[in-house]
């Protein structure tokens, strides 16, 4: 039996009695954690409550095909290393399997130790993903403060609280008086955050003209208005993805804010 500190869990969809309780078997015996059932759509349903590291998954399914369950493992748990089983194999499945995302193909009959082999490589895959994900995310973080000078305690519990919030999707007011950075930090949560890769874009609210600010903020067809020219995408349009920051919103009169209230309730 290998010895696996922290056993990795492995999902078994087929719906052959036999491959379940073989395969169930020898992934017992060689520490892992092992679930099984017998089509794609009790698999998914598992999947929502328990996370699986991997999931060997049978070609010829009951109902959802193993293929489609395959697409909907992808999308919907993309760290998850998927193996296809079958017995029908051929170059154009095992390609299409591939392209969809499936790590690797097994054909029934299997050996024991080429399974083993597959399912090893499989997670050593998926362990230099998230490791490399990582490592990606802790120098985005520490490159997010590189701008930021400050060493004392409430400055390191404030780059705490950037490295907590920047990877949630949510929205954050920022405080504070003239020249204190605001705007730095506001870039900070951004580089820390998943969207670090898209656009960031601060915009002065005090500085937009009275009868522009909801054309500005939300965009506006051709004809809209006299000199509307032509259809123009508004500040949230452009910031789409990404990260807005909204400096001075006091600035924008009340009526406005209730809107923007509106609509970042329904964002979150």
């Amino acid at each position: 039996m290998t010895d696996i500190p922290n056993p990795l869990s492995i999902l078994v969809i087929d719906d052959e009695e036999i491959i379940r309780e073989v395969i169930g078997q020898l992934l017992q015996r060689e520490g892992y954690e092992v679930s099984t059932v017998t089509n794609g759509e009790e698999g998914l349903e598992l999947a929502k409550g328990q996370s699986f590291d991997l999931v060997l998954l049978d070609l010829m399914l009951p109902g959802m095909g193993g293929m489609e369950t395959l697409s909907e493992f992808v999308e919907n748990y993309p760290e998850t290393v998927v193996i296809m089983l079958t017995a029908y194999a051929s170059i154009q499945t095992a390609v299409s399997a591939t392209k969809k995302g499936a790590f690797d193909f097994v054909t029934k009959p299997f050996k024991n130790d080429e399974l083993l082999l597959i399912i090893k490589n499989g997670l050593e895959k998926q362990k230099l993903v998230q490791e490399n994900q990582q490592l990606k995310k802790t120098l985005r973080t520490q490159a997010s403060f590189q701008n930021i000078i400050g060493k004392s305690e409430k400055m390191r519990q404030l780059f705490e609280l950037v490295s907590q919030v920047g990877p949630r999707s949510t929205t954050v007011m920022i405080t504070g008086e003239t020249g204190t950075g605001k705007e730095l930090i506001a870039k900070a949560i951004h580089n820390c955050s998943n969207r670090s890769d898209k656009t960031f874009l601060s915009v002065n609210s005090g500085t937009i003209p009275f009868d522009l600010i909801e054309s500005e903020l939300f965009g506006h067809e051709k004809g809209a208005f006299t000199g509307a020219l032509k259809t123009t995408n508004g500040i949230f349009q452009e910031a789409n993805n990404g990260s807005l920051l909204l400096d001075e919103i006091t600035e924008i009169p009340l009526s406005m804010q209730a809107k923007l209230l509106r609509v970042l309730q329904e964002k979150n």
